[in-house]
């Protein structure tokens, strides 16, 4: 796990620099590598072997280079596979080289993994870049002048970009609209990223890209539940992650997903770190914000995890919120971001390398109640104007309207038929199902919100504080596996029976209270908290950005309102922090 950094000239000193400033991604070395006509960047968090096994830029046995941030989860399997491979340092970066050099883009649909690389073929002079098929790592990249720069991270490209400081409207308008942004385009003008599955060729001498390649998790309708099977491949799943010689801990949220690993783990391994939020103060208002906390204290009795609690008050909300906004790069939508960042911090400094969050259990298990309103003809209406999904382009349409309050970020906002346009670029048809449109939705959702929400904040936020994140249910097999089955078996009669086959699964080997316990947001309570707590640094947080002087008032202490304001504060500190142009 690390960083990957390059620009298609030579200049050494640029790379080190963005080196530099992304060193929190790699704390075990760095190097540079440059001929004419490109310069490739590397620093690394050792995670499998030794840290001096692994020096990136790495040479491929054809002479070829290879940068690359990630871990193979199948790299064993395909030791077997492949016997020629002759392993001589036990890292999944010389199987990575050797493959690419043997099949070409044919190796990528071979691997398990989350990635972002670069791989460079010195006789062609053609640079790959390719992102996993989960979207779990992210890979940035912009076309100047020079040819092409790319990075792990956006800051340090920023002055290599021009009009990099000016917001990109396409995608503001699409934050904007829903709550994530989902598109290619980045808020940096001119800066875009490689989506969920996505690898690129560039010609290095004429300066364009050359050929597209994605990974499709595709949803289908052949496969039949079985409770037997279904432990089996959650079990291999969470196997399959714990690779690597790093002391792993679990974000333990007290829900199915995060319960089912830290559980499994503990089968697996003999012992679980686990770790999980508490709020205080605590408020027990539209709902308790420590239910989860406490369901996660009673499954971590049960099963003997080494548990700790991380503590988050006001203070340390308000403590975290200038890091998180820097160090998440763009605006995000959910309030709770500066939580996560804290969070992370906490499992960092008691000796956390790899972190396992159960991240994407609700989009290929149907968690989320709105899947189950799919179902219902007049809710449909009122959203799409259709009593049924048809088209593709009805789940897109559907899609654009998953938040009820869009925000006001910008002035001039884009129409949503050239949003849905847009959109449809990204993601043009291959994840519909006709046979299941609901499932359809559920594959759309896992590669563009849980990417952009989710797996994005644990990559910013794991990294800053050198940081490996791991998403067992987000495995190419374990993928595989759930969206083969059809939405109908996920399914009950009512909004509250989702996530069937988990519960099925796993009764009788989870507390009751967590199998039975209605889905919540892993969320902080601060809009009670600015009408409530004495924090005078609240206190003043809130008056700073809204210029009240007179006492604190919120709609009569609601959360859901409070909640509303932190969006539209958080892009204004980013547009601060980043110095940025609306």
């Amino acid at each position: 796990m690390c960083g990957i950094y390059g620009i298609t000239e030579h200049n050494p000193k640029f790379i080190e620099n963005f080196i530099d400033i992304c060193k929190h991604r790699g704390p075990d070395g760095s190097s540079v590598w440059h001929n004419d006509s490109i310069t490739l960047g590397h620093n690394l968090l050792s995670i499998m072997g030794e840290p001096g096994s692994a020096t990136q830029p790495w040479t491929t046995p054809k002479g070829n280079k290879l940068v690359y941030n990630g871990e193979i989860f199948n790299y064993y399997e395909l030791k077997k596979k492949h016997i020629e491979f002759a392993d001589t340092s036990g890292c999944d970066t010389e199987l990575l080289a050797w493959g690419l050099d043997k099949f070409g883009l044919a190796f990528i649909d071979e691997i398990d993994s989350m990635h972002g690389f670069a791989y460079y073929e010195v006789d062609k002079n053609t640079l790959t870049l390719s992102r996993d098929h989960a979207g779990v790592k992210p890979v940035y990249y912009a076309e100047i002048k020079e040819g092409l720069v790319f990075g792990s991270e956006i800051k340090g490209m920023l002055d290599k970009v021009p009009n990099s400081r000016t917001m990109d409207n396409l995608a503001v308008s699409f934050m904007a609209r829903t709550g994530i942004n989902a598109l290619r385009n980045t808020f940096f003008t001119g800066i875009k990223k490689l989506l969920a599955g996505e690898t690129i060729v560039y010609d290095v001498a004429n300066k364009k890209i050359v050929q597209t390649h994605r990974v499709h998790i595709r949803p289908t309708s052949n496969k039949q539940f079985n409770e037997t099977e279904f432990r089996q491949k959650v079990k291999k799943t969470v196997e399959m992650c714990s690779i690597g010689r790093r002391k792993i801990g679990v974000f333990l949220s007290g829900g199915l997903d995060s319960s089912v690993i830290a559980y499994e783990l503990k089968q697996l391994k003999g012992e679980a770190n686990t770790f999980t939020n508490r709020m205080s103060p605590n408020v027990k208002a539209d709902e308790d914000y420590n239910s989860d906390a406490n369901c996660a204290r009673i499954l971590a009795k049960q099963n003997s995890f080494k548990h700790k609690e991380v503590v988050i008050t006001p203070e340390s909300f308000i403590d975290s919120w200038d890091d998180s906004i820097y160090y998440m790069e763009q605006p995000v939508y959910n309030p709770s971001m500066s939580m996560y960042c804290s969070t992370n911090k906490f499992l960092s400094n008691n000796g956390i390398i790899v972190t396992m969050a159960g991240d994407m259990g609700d989009e290929i298990l149907a968690g989320y109640p709105k899947y189950w309103k799919m179902k219902n003809a007049k809710w449909l209406e009122k959203q799409i104007g259709k009593t049924k999904i048809e088209s593709w382009d009805d789940v897109l349409r559907l899609w654009l309207n998953r938040i009820k309050r869009p925000l006001q970020l910008t002035n001039n906002p884009i129409s949503d038929d050239i949003l849905i346009k847009e959109f449809r670029k990204c993601y043009s048809g291959e994840l519909w199902n006709p046979d299941d449109p609901i499932g359809s939705h559920m594959a759309l959702d896992c590669v563009a919100q849980v990417p952009e929400e989710m797996f994005s904040r644990n990559d910013k936020y794991g990294m800053a504080y050198s940081m490996e994140g791991r998403f067992p249910l987000a495995t190419k097999m374990f993928m595989q596996y759930c969206l083969s089955m059809h939405t109908d078996l996920k399914l009950g009669p009512s909004k509250n029976d989702t996530k069937i086959f988990i519960k099925k699964a796993y009764a009788g080997k989870l507390p009751t209270a967590i199998i039975n316990k209605l889905k919540t947001g892993w969320t902080v309570p601060v809009g009670h908290w600015l009408t409530t707590t004495t924090s005078t640094k609240l206190t003043k947080f809130y008056k700073d950005r809204t210029g009240e002087k007179s006492k604190l008032d919120i709609t009569k202490a609601s959360q859901k309102a409070g909640k509303a304001l932190i969006p539209a504060w958080i892009v204004s500190d980013w547009i601060k922090k980043y110095s940025m142009n609306r």
